[in-house]
């Protein structure tokens, strides 16, 4: 399993842009990768994956107009870029590492998870 790190929360404004990334401690190229977020009180929820190659991803239907997906293999890197951020964004944001390269919106097909990166909004 590798090792993940994400950063890039904070403090934003509604309707504000943010990138959260998330640094693997080895190599990922062959997995899939995902966001999830857990906001207070509620359990925590799919909001994007990307294929190994990733020429596929898939968002959740609350964000699929706002957020997007993306990878760069070479730095061991996936991002999250949020726009237009809306109170319902604050959450704490989770990476993780697939189990297979194909992608994916359930937790269980996902090995390996950061600790999270917490993502504020105020209206």
């Amino acid at each position: 399993q590798v090792q993940l790190e994400e950063s890039g929360g904070g403090l934003m404004r509604a309707g504000e842009s943010l990138r959260l990334s998330c640094v693997a401690s080895g190599r990922i190229s062959d997995l899939a990768m995902g966001w999830f977020r857990q906001a207070l009180g509620k359990e925590r929820e799919f909001i994007a994956a990307i294929s190994w190659t990733g020429m596929s991803d898939r968002l959740a239907n609350s964000v699929k107009d706002r957020f997007s997906i993306a990878r760069d293999d070479k730095k061991n890197t996936v991002y999250l870029f949020m726009t237009n951020l809306k109170s319902e964004d604050a959450a704490v944001y989770y990476c993780a590492a697939g189990r297979s390269g194909a992608v994916s919106d359930n937790p269980a097909d996902f090995a390996s998870w950061g600790q999270g990166t917490r993502v504020s909004v105020s209206s």
